[in-house]
C-alpha cells in the first residue's frame, strides 16, 4: 500500500544508512578477524593488514587495496566458504573483476597448499582466460600468501579508514 512518497522516505532511510553505518560495520568486521588465529602464525585481522599493506607497496589501486584488506572477511561466518561469502558482502560496492577475484582468491591458494590437504592443485588454470585471472593471481601470490609473518610492520587499520568509507558508503551496483 505504499506510494511514491513513502518509497522516496524509505530510499533516503537506505542511502543514510548506506552512507553512516556500512563503513562502521566493515571496520567491525575487519575487527572480529583479530579474535581469529586458527592455526597461523598472525591473527586473520593482522594477515589482512599485511596483505593490504603489501598491495599498497606494490602499487595497487584504491579497489585493489580494499580487496586485499578484505579479502578474508568472509571467515567470520565460514573459514571453508570465506571467499564466496566475502565476495557477496562485497559484491554491490567492487567491479565485477574485484568480486570474481574474492569469490575465488581460495581456489587459487590452493596451488600453495592443497596438495596436503588431499586435494588438486592447480585449480586457478581454469580462469586464466578471465579478465580477472591477472589481478587474482597477483592478490594471492604477492600480498595475500606472503602475509604472515607476525614481525611484519603493517600499516594500522585506522589509516585504512577513509578508503573503507569510501568504498562501502556508495552502492555501485544500484541496488537497494
Amino acid at each position: 500500500q505504499g506510494n511514491a512518497a513513502d518509497w522516496k522516505v524509505i530510499g533516503d532511510a537506505h542511502r543514510k544508512h548506506q552512507r553512516e553505518v556500512v563503513p562502521l560495520m566493515v571496520m567491525d568486521a575487519l575487527k572480529r578477524l583479530g579474535t581469529l588465529e586458527v592455526g597461523f602464525a598472525a591473527d586473520q585481522l593482522t594477515h589482512s593488514l599485511m596483505t593490504a599493506t603489501l598491495a599498497q607497496q606494490d602499487g595497487a589501486t584504491d579497489e585493489e587495496v580494499v580487496l586485499a584488506l578484505c579479502h578474508d572477511i568472509g571467515k567470520s561466518f565460514s573459514i571453508a566458504n570465506h571467499g564466496p561469502i566475502g565476495a557477496e558482502m562485497m559484491r554491490s560496492y567492487v567491479s565485477d573483476d574485484g568480486y570474481n577475484v574474492i569469490r575465488y582468491h581460495q581456489l587459487f591458494q590452493g596451488d600453495y597448499y592443497f596438495d596436503y590437504l588431499g586435494q588438486p592443485t592447480g585449480q586457478r588454470a581454469q580462469f586464466a582466460n578471465e579478465s580477472w585471472f591477472d589481478l587474482g593471481v597477483r592478490l594471492v601470490d604477492r600480498w595475500d600468501m606472503p602475509a604472515f609473518d607476525p614481525e611484519f610492520k603493517v600499516t594500522p587499520l585506522e589509516a585504512f579508514e577513509p578508503l573503507v568509507e569510501k568504498t562501502f558508503s556508495r552502492v555501485m551496483n544500484n541496488v537497494m
